[in-house]
């Protein structure tokens, strides 16, 4: 498998993990990150300023994929954690940790101060995996994400 930037031919099969991932952990969709308008138009949502998405890759298929970018409604010193889904193949790898270094680091090269991010309590693996990587639960969220289905909102400080 490799690790690299979204392309535009990348989209549909994004869209795909995606849709797949909340219908797997029956996660609603109204309120939810698959409303967000780059959803369908991955590639072109990361093309501004400070913002970057990485994807897995395997033999020509995408089997995930995360990214960052500012965090809409909030300050430039903040960016978010955007969009981090994985196709069942792809978990438990690694590849999620790979990603999520990336992005880290990506977001420090931004010169963004801190990185947010939603989820959803079902969500187990990846809200421990932020845990343990200096994330810190919020009471309430941050910038206007329009994310009404999430009640995980956490955030770190990039030092």
């Amino acid at each position: 498998m490799i690790i690299r930037e979204i392309k535009l031919e990348d989209n549909a099969q994004i869209e795909t993990i995606m849709t797949n991932c909340f219908q797997e952990f029956a996660l609603p969709i109204s309120g939810s990150s698959l409303e967000d308008e780059d959803v369908k138009k991955m590639y072109e949502g990361f093309q501004t300023d400070r913002a970057i998405y990485y994807v897995i890759e395997e033999n020509g298929t995408v089997l995930g994929g995360g990214g960052v970018k500012q965090l809409q409604g909030s300050t430039n010193d903040t960016c978010e954690l955007q969009k981090m889904y994985f196709h069942p193949d792809a978990r438990g790898k690694g590849f999620g940790k790979k990603i999520f270094d990336l992005c880290m680091k990506a977001a420090k090269n931004f010169d963004y101060k801190f990185c947010y991010l939603e989820s959803a309590s079902k969500l187990k693996a990846a809200i421990k995996m932020y845990e343990q990587n200096g994330f810190k639960h919020l009471d309430k969220s941050l910038g206007n994400t329009g994310h009404t289905i999430c009640g995980v909102y956490m955030l770190k400080e990039l030092i």
